[in-house]
């Protein structure tokens, strides 16, 4: 791109900025994407900034102004999404094909996004082989006889690709020239060692060995350390390794949120209606109707709505862990309440703050607790409908639609007269209703994790 044409960019974005503004009440990133989302769904992103603005048009005060800003749609919404999913701002405004720019097509975006997420998970992996050689390296100076590793992410890295984006491009809101994947990458390979922490535990072991000629037995004790790998999470990032502001935090947050809506990958897991209240207990509650009767438990319930998951609490965070209480307890001999969920979860490093959990959380639990799993897609519907007919459960992540306005776990639980019933963890009234396997299908995460959007179980 020549000087003129650089020159002119800057001026645009300066425009938009400026018109932006004007409507901040309206349009800020986060709170007007309801609008812009139902707007994507008929003309792309253009389209989805015209149902932003006309959602907010009772907060312009003057038409004049939802014409400026009908005008300077592309600006807009760069402004709305972090920059790096177009491919840096310079490439929103070339060509993806030949008639639409990279900025109104999903297509492309959805693209961009797949390979910043696959840049981040190989990034990932490296950092995972760096703490390992740091253990390595703490274990041959301690003198102990032997250790133990535990790895929450072996079968593949955790993480939220969404917010790493997010606060990446909040980090160079300032320099938005400077915005690419190769940028990116470099950023969190120099910082490599902040990615994943380890703890260490020593212990000594009791072996007992027998002589193959005497029979006489022997009793020794060896020394072992226990090491526990740790991904430090988002959180851990924007302060250390993209050094973010509050102010940059904030807005890192509202772009995560905008592009999980955008996206409808289900990352974002809050119930952004829910204020803190509970519901009264709903004591024991099992689902007697399908095959395989199932232990009922609700994020809102009393006993456990408050409850700490993380730094977040289950009644607004913990449909995932609740999930998987609800999947365990019905199909094992163990009886695991949300608030133990919950704890696991935290404690291996499937708690995402002021997220919910990486999906990652959904075949690590079962594995845990003993149960076969294996990751569907919606292309298998009746990979599902057998599965719930032979009395196995499913738990699927679901993106806006009927269930949640974000991202939402839920459990299916059987097959009624053709239909599909649930166990809805914010809802009882939900679990208590049938529906159609098509809905489930067309509102199930579009950019799922660890094998889902649907993981069947049992």
């Amino acid at each position: 791109m020549d000087e003129e044409k650089k020159t002119g960019l800057a001026d645009a974005v300066e425009t938009g900025a400026s018109a932006a503004h004007t409507i901040k009440g309206a349009i800020k990133a986060g709170k007007a994407i309801s609008g812009a989302a139902k707007g994507a769904a008929a003309g792309g992103p253009y389209g989805a900034v015209a149902g932003a603005v006309w959602a907010g048009r009772k907060h312009i005060g003057k038409i004049i102004a939802v014409i400026i800003i009908l005008l300077l749609l592309p600006v807009l919404f760069i402004l709305m999404l972090p920059g790096l999913i177009f491919g840096g701002l310079v490439n929103a405004f070339s060509p993806a094909d030949s008639e639409a720019p990279v900025l109104n097509s999903e297509t492309a975006i959805v693209e961009n996004a797949n390979d910043i997420t696959f840049t981040i998970n190989s990034i990932l992996g490296e950092a995972l082989d760096d703490v390992m050689a740091r253990i390595e390296e703490d274990f041959a100076s301690s003198g102990a006889d032997h250790m133990e590793i535990k790895n929450s992410y072996s079968s593949g890295p955790v993480f939220n690709a969404n917010l790493i984006i997010s606060q990446y491009c909040a980090a160079r809101d300032e320099d938005f020239e400077s915005i690419s994947l190769d940028d990116l990458a470099a950023v969190l390979r120099d910082n490599k060692e902040h990615l994943y922490s380890y703890t260490s535990v020593q212990e000594s072991r009791e072996v007992t060995t027998e002589d193959p000629e005497t029979g006489e037995e022997t009793t020794t004790t060896e020394t072992w350390i226990i090491y526990t790998i740790r991904y430090n999470g988002e959180s851990y990032l924007a302060d250390h390794v993209f050094a973010l502001t509050d102010e940059q935090k904030e807005l890192a947050s509202d772009y995560a949120s905008n592009l999980s809506t955008f996206l409808g990958d289900g990352l974002l897991q809050n119930m952004t209606e829910w204020t803190g209240n509970s519901i009264p207990s709903l004591g024991d509650v099992t689902f007697t109707d399908g095959v395989t009767p199932v232990v009922y438990y609700n994020q809102l319930d009393e006993r456990y709505a408050s409850q700490p998951y993380g730094t977040d609490n289950i009644g607004g965070y913990g449909c995932g862990p609740t999930s998987m209480a609800i999947v365990v307890s019905s199909l094992t001999d163990d009886t695991v309440d949300p608030v133990e969920m919950a704890q696991w979860s935290y404690e291996n490093g499937y708690w995402c703050d002021n997220s919910g959990s990486y999906h990652a959380l959904i075949p690590a639990a079962a594995e845990v607790w003993g149960l076969p799993v294996s990751g569907c897609t919606t292309s298998e519907p009746q990979r599902i409908v057998d599965a719930l007919s032979e009395g196995k459960l499913v738990v699927a992540i679901m993106a806006e639609g009927h269930f949640t306005s974000s991202g939402h776990f839920i459990v299916l639980r059987g097959v009624k007269d053709g239909q599909i019933m649930v166990a809805d963890p914010a809802s009882y009234k939900r679990s208590e209703q049938l529906w159609d396997l098509s809905i489930i299908l067309n509102e199930a995460s579009r950019r799922a994790g660890a094998g889902g959007p649907f993981w069947i179980i049992g």
